[in-house]
């Protein structure tokens, strides 16, 4: 359970009154995404519906009944933050819009090229773009809707091409395992050859060749690579 001094305040208003709680504002977004995720006592710093936090002043069940239809305490939470508004604190806020933001960039700098160069943008050249543009990163949605809306606004400022590549790769028979499991989500083809080593063909974006190829040479030091047509 998250303490109070670090909690934040999650507000819904209806009918001229508030219903408020106080949740933990790095557990949210998890709880949104799903909700069997996060344990509601995680999520709370009091397992209490408020009509005022500052005063204490609490809801009548009348009032839940109306407002939720149920004074059940799951019931109320997911209303309040699914229909009302988070009161993040400033350091707060900047800190989740800095997260959210290196979220959006990282997304960007892996999944696209530079049609120009067939690489990857450097991650401060789509930070400054982003800038630029004067991007807002929001904390509460989510990484793939924003980062539509920011390739966007990038488009005129910095070339971007969304491209899938293929790698083959081929490693001793001895580092099989680890790199089988590191490649197996992006595996399209694998074999055993007859010299004893492995081979597999793999497709991924095109902004993440160099890091695969570091990633799988981190686990084998004898690799070998090449991007097929």
């Amino acid at each position: 359970m998250v303490s109070l001094d670090d909690a934040v305040l999650a507000r819904l208003e209806r009918g001229g009154s508030r219903y408020e709680i106080f949740v933990d504002p790095e557990l949210v977004d998890n709880w949104k995404e799903d909700h069997s995720s996060v344990e509601l006592n995680d999520l709370l710093a009091v397992d209490q519906v408020w009509s005022d936090a500052r005063t204490g002043d609490r809801p009548t069940s009348e009032a839940l009944e109306r407002v939720f239809g149920s004074t059940d305490l799951g019931t109320c939470v997911e209303r309040i933050l699914n229909e009302g508004s988070i009161q993040l604190t400033t350091s707060q806020r900047r800190q989740m819009v800095d997260e959210m933001k290196k979220k959006i960039v990282n997304e960007i700098a892996t999944t696209a090229t530079d049609p120009r160069t067939k690489l990857p943008h450097p991650r401060v050249r789509i930070e400054n773009a982003l800038d630029e543009v004067r991007f807002n990163a929001d904390p509460f949605l989510s990484v793939e809707k924003q980062v539509q809306d920011a390739v966007d606004l990038l488009k005129p400022i910095i070339p971007l091409q969304f491209i899938t590549i293929k790698l083959a790769f081929k490693v001793p028979g001895k580092d099989y395992g680890g790199v089988s499991q590191l490649l197996r989500d992006s595996m399209q083809k694998e074999q055993w050859l007859s010299d004893g080593s492995w081979a597999c063909i793999v497709e991924v974006p095109g902004g993440m060749k160099n890091e695969i190829i570091s990633r799988v040479a981190k686990r084998s030091s004898e690799i070998e690579v090449r991007e097929l047509d």
